[in-house]
């Protein structure tokens, strides 16, 4: 039975409550915008600290099973507990691929041992994941991932490497495409789904220094690695299926993850707000029209993709081009937040050349760091020029 407004309005003031009690205060060190910027131990810790605190709360995972560390509630509640999370600008929850990617993936397609084995780990951070998909020299063609997957066995041996592994060097599990058949007629038929545990001998992660300075991204090498054969998902053959099913979700175009913010989220009200102050000729930016005309056009796309949001849970009003807003989302929203950042940063005048660790830069240098981590979400889950593609075939019907 569905809960009733009353139920929710309830739910709403106690975790706004909660949110606004244990918000922690600041630990003294810069901590990261997004999950792609966990770099050292104490970011981790702390990270790890406060994620397990909002799912010991009951915040987090309230609609994955309750018999593997979730809530079993309706998702209703997860979505009210996420959006004051957001407002209380508390720290994010960082283990976002297992949140949003390895365990719905789990929950809607594995065994009931692997839903015992890895969920519960999952949401009380105990368990960092990573990602193992893309690969030096193949770019967006994750078709062609040439890490290879050998039956020896009860095992599998790895061999190959991946890059842009978000936290490797700190996981404990990846969701590891690997190629288990050369000799398949489609390259795709050869590769199968892996839950590889990460701290076995033979792998190895080197961390990747970022424009920002930062560390986050790893590049992982398999080295005749042995991981159990009950690593593997589904059958050999399935990968490719398994992984597109898990792009779905990186992507924002199917449901199903625990909740909680991978990102410091950032509105047009916040950039308009660090602008005061802001002098141009002498006056406010915020008095010259054409700033003026460029802040309402962001407005505008702003709310644009909040009524998008709510429109795509309205099947009677996406009968045109049904699945079209959850697919394009990640392609809007990631794309809308780089220039909304961008703008923020050219408005600040000669400020905006300023960065973090210099006394004038605004905010600390907090729009500038956000903007050059912005590329990081318009690369990963497939760039942009992918995203497009996307849209255009799949929702347009375009040919190739």
């Amino acid at each position: 039975m569905s809960a009733s407004e009353k139920e929710l309005q309830e739910f709403r003031a106690e975790v706004a409550a909660w949110m606004r009690d244990n918000n922690p205060a600041d630990p003294g060190f810069l901590l990261p915008q997004t999950f792609m910027e966990v770099g050292d131990e104490r970011q981790l810790e702390f990270l790890r600290e406060w994620q397990h605190k909002v799912w010991a709360a009951g915040y987090l995972g309230m609609a994955w099973p309750k018999e593997y560390g979730g809530g079993g509630v309706d998702a209703v509640f997860q979505s009210i507990a996420d959006q004051e999370m957001r407002r209380h600008g508390v720290p994010i929850c960082f283990n976002v691929i297992g949140l949003g990617w390895a365990g719905p993936l789990i929950n809607d397609i594995g065994t009931e041992q692997e839903k015992a084995r890895y969920l519960k780990g999952i949401l009380n951070a105990e368990d960092v994941w990573c990602q193992g998909f893309s690969e030096p020299e193949h770019g967006s063609d994750l078709g062609n991932a040439q890490t290879r997957a050998v039956r020896d066995g009860d095992e599998y041996i790895i061999n190959g490497q991946k890059i842009w592994t978000t936290m490797g060097n700190f996981a404990k599990y990846m969701i590891l495409l690997a190629r288990t058949n050369q000799d398949a007629p489609r390259k795709y038929d050869g590769l199968s789904y892996f839950l590889s545990p990460m701290q076995v001998p033979g792998i190895e992660t080197r961390p990747i220094r970022k424009i920002t300075g930062e560390f986050g991204f790893t590049e992982t090498f398999f080295t005749d690695a042995r991981i159990p054969a009950d690593c593997l998902m589904g059958e050999e053959g399935q990968g490719w299926k398994i992984a597109m099913q898990t792009l779905q979700y990186e992507r924002g175009a199917e449901a199903g993850a625990a909740g909680g913010q991978a990102m410091v989220r950032v509105t047009v009200d916040d950039m308009i707000k660090q602008l005061e102050g802001v002098k141009r000729d002498g006056e406010s930016v915020l008095r010259d029209p054409v700033v003026r005309d460029q802040l309402v056009q962001a407005i505008m796309e702003e709310k644009a993709m909040i009524l998008g949001d709510r429109r795509a849970h309205i099947g009677a009003l996406t009968t045109d081009y049904p699945g079209s807003l959850p697919l394009s989302n990640k392609l809007r929203v990631t794309e809308m937040t780089r220039r909304m950042r961008q703008l923020a940063i050219n408005l600040q005048g000669a400020q905006g050349a300023l960065y973090v660790g210099d006394d004038e830069a605004r905010q600390g240098g907090f729009w500038q760091r956000a903007y050059f981590n912005s590329f990081s979400a318009t690369i990963g889950g497939g760039t942009s020029q992918v995203q497009a593609n996307i849209v255009a075939e799949h929702i347009l019907g375009l040919p190739k």
